[in-house]
């Protein structure tokens, strides 16, 4: 079963999603902060979102739906064909791990 998010019709629809890459690194979390209440008054009402810039880091940043910056299709494609390519390089390598292990078993 897929999991499903219910939005009160009078908050509006997120303009990201959850996992979603930008400029600003890859959305993990948003939460939303509706008018009249205190912490909208405070820092503006709308959506925000949690990033995390670097996948190889802890740091998170929470930012406004207006501070992020979506990535282009091609700068899109340049980062998913560059992760592909690193994991191909990573299963190559594990492959040959295989062999070597395997000749192992068969010179015992």
């Amino acid at each position: 079963m897929k999991p499903t998010i219910s939005i009160p019709q009078h908050w509006g629809y997120p303009r990201f999603a959850l996992d979603q890459r930008t400029q600003d690194g890859i959305i993990l979390g948003f939460y939303y902060y509706p008018s009249g209440t205190e912490l909208a008054e405070q820092f503006d009402e709308g959506w925000r979102y949690v990033l995390m810039p670097n996948k190889n880091s802890d740091e998170i940043s929470y930012l406004q739906e207006n501070q992020i910056q979506p990535l282009t299709p091609e700068e899109l494609f340049q980062q998913i064909t560059a992760e592909i390519e690193f994991y191909q390089q990573q299963i190559s390598i594990l492959q040959q791990q295989l062999v070597v292990l395997a000749g192992g078993f068969t010179n015992a």
